[in-house]
């Protein structure tokens, strides 16, 4: 087969695909409740309608990504970056990090990465450099936040192409870049990763997914052999590369143990990292999207060890028996049963999954059930599960952006720049594509790739970050969501790590549980707000009850709607 062949036939599926009509019978939350939709919260009237406004210029953002693309046609190209939400000064506004490429086939390093701090007027100011966060000018991709040292700062994490790098957070509003002493440089082409902690000692463990193994003094030549129809290469072509997984010392450097762990797969080509409790054991297991090969599901054994349950689980491949090529993923509780679902992203051509969690470490393929297209144009990147309208049903959110930016002229349907899409969760475990009336933002044809949520202005419904490769990112303001009611829920770890990454929120409000983890991470190369929100519709109170690492437990009755509540691991009891 010719080295051009393979992306042809990956967009080549959109001339055969069909979308299946949407089923009319609703998929059960549980067993006790089968062929009985979940209650529904009212639905919004016209006037009440969730639209997104994009404000990125207006408030000051004018970072623009530096992807390096050039006539040879580096896979490294395609990437773009991750974007990362993080309270570096703790005053209780999410400020943005965006990691930066860099233009490999001229020799020149990144223009660096940039830190904007939120200002609170809806503005943001550029404090990069006093920060110290530009980086050593390597082709940085994915973004990850948290507070490994439990000093009460969060800290930074910026994996790509050569290397990775580590920033501790000074909490003067300066970084040190500490890489080396820790012992987290890496190698290899790393892409999205996830601060966990694994072992639940109370400090966080990293794992770093890789993508393949692609060096570019052997970058070969694919596509036609005509002028402007070089294209770049699919990943089929070249050997994948084992995660890496680095245990945290306690003091301040870290040991990798992805082999001892069982977490070291060299065919993995991983793309999207999602963390979660698959099967409610109490110790956080770990997905992993592959680009054109299996994807993974560890379960976390809670002895230092992981087992790869994919082939038992059915996440490894699609409805056909074929690996997909994953992107994004997201790991949450999407029909209300307690148990966390698996969502991820894929190829034009093919479809963005939803893999419903049935217990007993069982998954189902319910795309068709959910009302989802299970043939795209688009090509999926970063994915989002969050609650956009606040009426206590976890809604997708999927930014889109082709890698191949001539595909056109290989296929005259698709298209480099594409739209974003939210499917709105109907209740009963079927969504509705509602992206042409959330407004203008979702109608902008860009080259997604990092996706992250945060409600950057405090007013109680989440907002939207997108970068885009060779672009300026989008940030989109939630406007309306928070007509239905909310609560927030910020953590304060003292046994288990400082900001409760893992922690377990269950809460009760309108004769309904919602349950959710307390894990800013999945998506693409990308880390959202550390806090955690839930809608609650009508409902004016609630019920929260927290479950710690550490097995420590606490409830709160009567907790009034509309506010970010506080919770102290210090308060709660074994």
């Amino acid at each position: 087969m010719k080295p051009w062949a393979m992306p042809l036939l990956r967009t080549a599926f959109l001339i055969f695909g069909v979308n299946l009509l949407l089923l009319s019978v609703a998929l059960p939350l549980n067993s006790e409740q089968a062929g009985k939709p979940a209650p529904r919260a009212a639905m919004p009237t016209q006037s009440n309608r969730v639209t997104f406004t994009e404000v990125a210029a207006q408030s000051g953002i004018t970072f623009r990504n530096e992807n390096g693309a050039s006539d040879e046609k580096y896979m490294v190209e395609t990437f773009g970056s991750g974007v990362g939400v993080i309270d570096f000064d703790n005053d209780g506004l999410p400020d943005l990090f965006f990691a930066n490429g860099a233009d490999l086939a001229h020799g020149k390093p990144s223009p660096g990465n940039v830190l904007y701090r939120n200002l609170g007027n809806g503005k943001f100011g550029d404090v990069t450099a006093k920060a110290g966060v530009a980086g050593n000018g390597m082709f940085a991709t994915g973004v990850t936040v948290g507070d490994y040292d439990n000093d009460g700062f969060l800290d930074v994490y910026v994996t790509g192409y050569g290397g990775n790098q580590l920033f501790r957070n000074n909490g003067d509003g300066t970084f040190s870049e500490v890489t080396a002493k820790a012992g987290v440089g890496g190698g290899g082409w790393s892409s999205s990763a996830a601060w966990v902690d694994y072992d639940r000692d109370g400090s966080l463990d990293l794992f770093v997914g890789r993508y393949i193994e692609y060096d570019l003094r052997k970058a070969p030549y694919c596509g036609y052999h005509k002028p402007g129809y070089r294209m770049y290469c699919d990943p089929q072509q070249f050997d994948g590369t084992p995660a890496l997984l680095y245990h945290n010392n306690r003091d301040g450097t870290f040991t990798e143990v992805a082999r001892k762990a069982g977490v070291a797969n060299p065919a993995g080509k991983s793309l999207g990292v999602a963390i979660g409790d698959v099967d409610g054991g109490g110790w956080p297991d770990i997905f992993v999207a592959n680009d054109g090969v299996r994807n993974f599901l560890y379960r976390n054994k809670g002895d230092g060890t992981f087992e790869d349950i994919t082939y038992g689980a059915g996440v490894g491949f699609d409805m056909n028996g074929k690996a997909l090529a994953g992107m994004g993923t997201e790991m949450v509780d999407l029909d209300g049963d307690g148990l966390p679902d698996i969502f991820f992203t894929a190829f034009s051509g093919q479809y963005n999954p939803l893999f419903r969690n049935l217990g007993k470490l069982v998954f189902d393929d319910v795309t068709v059930k959910a009302g989802l297209p299970t043939s795209v144009k688009t090509l999926g990147f970063g994915a989002k599960v969050f609650d956009y309208d606040n009426d206590g049903y976890p809604d997708i959110y999927v930014t889109n952006g082709h890698v191949t930016d001539n595909v056109s002229l290989y296929d005259p349907k698709l298209s480099y720049r594409q739209a974003d899409l939210l499917y709105r969760n109907m209740g009963g475990g079927r969504f509705r594509d509602v992206s042409a009336e959330s407004g203008p933002a979702l109608r902008i044809q860009h080259v997604g790739r990092g996706l992250a949520v945060a409600d950057f202005d405090n007013d109680g419904d989440l907002d939207v970050v997108v970068s885009d490769a060779g672009g300026s990112p989008l940030l989109l303001r939630n406007d309306g969501g928070n007509r239905n009611h909310w609560i927030g829920v910020r953590a304060r770890g003292r046994e288990s790590n400082r900001f409760g990454i893992g922690a377990k929120v269950h809460l009760s409000s309108g004769g309904r549980t919602q349950l959710r983890e307390i894990n800013p991470y999945g998506s693409y190369l990308s880390t959202s707000d550390t806090r955690l929100y839930f809608g609650l519709g009508n409902a004016t109170l609630a019920s929260i009850e927290i479950e710690w690492p550490s097995g420590k437990k606490q409830k709160i009755d009567n907790v009034r709607a509309n506010q970010i509540l506080f919770l102290d691991e210090s308060d709660a009891t074994r």
